[in-house]
């Protein structure tokens, strides 16, 4: 019985093995530098925004509303939670279904069209949803500045995240539980429903509290379909102008009156602290679940 005799590999030349060092040190210095260069600027945009914007806080903020160019930020602060309440409405049902039709029936020339659409959709600039919203909904659609149609084109940006995210969490649940459960006699819909969504739910919670985020910093879209209004909301979804904290930023930062930016810095800290909290829950929501 012949046996094969393995040849040890030939050596690395010298002078491939010290360009290998040379391009490894080169590429770890640009990485290096590259991250030490957006920390700095990460510390340091966070640092000018809590500095100033904790310094502008106060008690009247949280219970007055707007008056011109001073007063508080109670509507402001109001109508982004009922704006960003509104598209996670719209957005999580399309979004965690759309996500489920593309992961499970990944070959089907309709999955294929939704996954194409959903990564075309992420690029898109937010400026260009806001002039769909104007155009189709407070123009053509007569709603006039709403809360409805700045829901809606907030709703626009977060779906293409949701349904991605929706689409990877499902992927990574293990084959071994739809085989199992397909063993038992489950049917697609069980299978689906029953074993491999509760299994993706922290993942997918993950993405919503992502698009969560994406939403609250948006001004755009919003300068186009919700307006602006100095008042609590009325209740009512359409006709009615809605104040949130992106617009009191972009609007009196450039303002030549010192209560106006006092207004634009802790409206910025608001955004930016709620921002930072949906981003650290969903850190805590990964790790707890790569723990189980």
């Amino acid at each position: 019985m012949a046996i094969a005799i393995q040849q040890a590999p030939a050596p690395v030349p010298r002078r491939i093995r010290l360009s290998r060092r040379i391009i490894s040190a080169a590429g770890w210095a640009i990485a290096g530098t590259c991250l030490v260069v957006l920390s700095v600027m990460m510390v340091w945009i966070l640092g000018v925004v809590f500095v100033r914007g904790v310094g502008a806080l106060n008690l009247p903020l949280f219970t007055t509303i707007t008056q011109g160019t001073g007063g508080g930020l109670l509507n402001a602060i109001e109508g982004t939670f009922v704006l960003s309440a509104g598209a996670l409405l719209l957005s999580v049902p399309l979004g965690v279904a759309s996500g489920i039709y593309v992961s499970e029936y990944r070959f089907s020339q309709w999955a294929t069209v939704i996954r194409f659409l959903a990564d075309v959709l992420v690029g898109v600039p937010s400026i260009v949803v806001g002039y769909f919203g104007y155009v189709a909904l407070v123009e053509w659609g007569g709603w006039n500045f709403s809360v409805a149609a700045g829901s809606i084109a907030l709703a626009i940006i977060c779906l293409p995240y949701i349904c991605r995210t929706t689409e990877l969490a499902l992927r990574q649940v293990s084959n071994d539980l739809r085989d199992a459960a397909y063993s038992l006699g489950a049917t697609d819909r069980r299978v689906i429903l029953g074993v491999c969504l509760p299994a993706a739910v922290p993942a997918i919670l993950t993405g919503v509290l992502l698009a969560l985020a994406v939403s609250v910093g948006e001004t755009a879209p919003l300068l186009y379909t919700a307006g602006w209004s100095n008042y609590m909301w009325d209740g009512h979804l359409t006709h009615s102008p809605i104040g949130y904290l992106t617009y009191a930023i972009w609007t009196f930062i450039n303002e030549p009156f010192a209560s106006a930016n006092a207004l634009a810095y802790a409206a910025a800290f608001l955004v930016t602290a709620f921002v930072l909290v949906i981003n650290i829950m969903a850190r805590f929501v990964l790790d707890r679940r790569a723990r189980r």
